[in-house]
């Protein structure tokens, strides 16, 4: 059977997928929220606001109705920002139809239950449903995607077939896909290097080099190890692309909104100017908050989280940040 494949919300990760799939010869409809958008896609062939300069294929359909998006498909891929996956899955489940494969490809942790994406997926469909449910997360700037650039990232799934499944419909020339049994430890990857990432932007910001950008990211990747490991994650999977590759990724590429967020902190700007100025979600930002209490809730020991924490919704200014850090209690490395 050919796959007719819905693709839920329309950023630019959205939008990258979406015509990776479309130019595979899927018939691919994509669900945007916004209608002026939605019509510019339709008639222009282009996404402006997100992946300007990038046509878009043909067979690429936008919609703004959910259930025609939904409608008769073999695989939806949802791409919404994880603050608002909740209320949008929630309406899809509702009109889902047979027994899609279901690729979550949204990164975070929702802050009021502390679930991952799959967390969230598994309270809202039925069980039936569960054993269809795949991630797709790893190193994967949207627009060098969108251009062809080759690219490598994981699917992860509980269940082998859902994750061969989600390789073989994603797999390209230049997008190779990897499966994984392991969906915590790749959920919580896609997850925590946003945080990690901002950190890297303030040190940028502030006018530090090399090694303190290498200590973040080496230090960070400790964090992803240390919760990973409390909620049964395998260690070897945040050495993998969704964990060390996507983190370096974030922290050092100038396509990162986190890390752009982070660089502008970094230089002395408000937090309420910098994301007024932002059309694209930077995870980072509210999964900073999320990520930390759920370390609290499971006492496990990140300091960058807590201190980005402080930095993005207390108040808390850089330089102060990078003085609590650097005069933390003296101990091993490995411990």
């Amino acid at each position: 059977m050919r796959e007719r494949i819905g693709v839920i919300g329309a950023g630019s990760w959205g939008t990258a997928l979406a015509k990776l799939l479309a130019e595979k010869g899927y018939p691919v409809s994509l669900w945007v929220h916004d209608a002026e958008r939605c019509r510019e896609i339709s008639e222009k062939r282009e996404n402006s606001a997100y992946l300007p300069g990038i046509t878009l294929p043909y067979n690429l359909i936008p919609s703004t109705d959910l259930g025609e998006v939904l409608a008769g498909r073999t695989a939806l891929v949802s791409v919404v920002p994880s603050h608002v996956f909740r209320p949008v899955m929630t309406e899809v489940a509702k009109r889902i139809e047979g027994k899609p494969l279901i690729v979550s490809a949204s990164k975070g942790i929702e802050d009021e239950t502390s679930k991952t994406m799959l967390g969230v997926l598994e309270e809202i469909l039925p069980r039936g449903l569960h054993s269809r449910i795949a991630v797709l997360s790893g190193p994967s700037f949207a627009r060098e995607v969108a251009r062809g650039m080759p690219t490598a990232v994981t699917a992860a799934s509980a269940n082998d077939e859902a994750a061969t499944e989600c390789q073989a419909t994603f797999t390209t020339s230049f997008f190779r896909v990897y499966t994984s049994a392991d969906v915590v430890g790749v959920e919580l990857g896609g997850a925590v290097k946003n945080v990690i990432a901002i950190a890297a932007g303030v040190s940028d910001g502030l006018g530090f080099g090399h090694n303190s950008r290498a200590a973040l990211i080496t230090r960070g990747l400790v964090e992803v190890a240390r919760l990973g490991t409390r909620l049964g994650a395998d260690p070897r999977t945040i050495g993998g692309l969704s964990g060390m590759g996507d983190l370096v990724l974030t922290c050092t590429g100038d396509l990162s909104r986190n890390r752009s967020v982070g660089l502008r902190l970094g230089k002395g700007e408000k937090l309420s100017d910098v994301l007024a100025d932002m059309r694209m979600v930077a995870e980072g930002v509210r999964n900073a908050k999320s990520v930390y209490h759920l370390a609290r809730k499971l006492d496990v020991e990140m300091p960058i989280t807590e201190q980005m924490y402080l930095l993005l919704h207390e108040g808390k200014s850089a330089r102060q940040v990078v003085v609590d850090l650097m005069t933390r209690d003296l101990k091993p490395e490995i411990y």
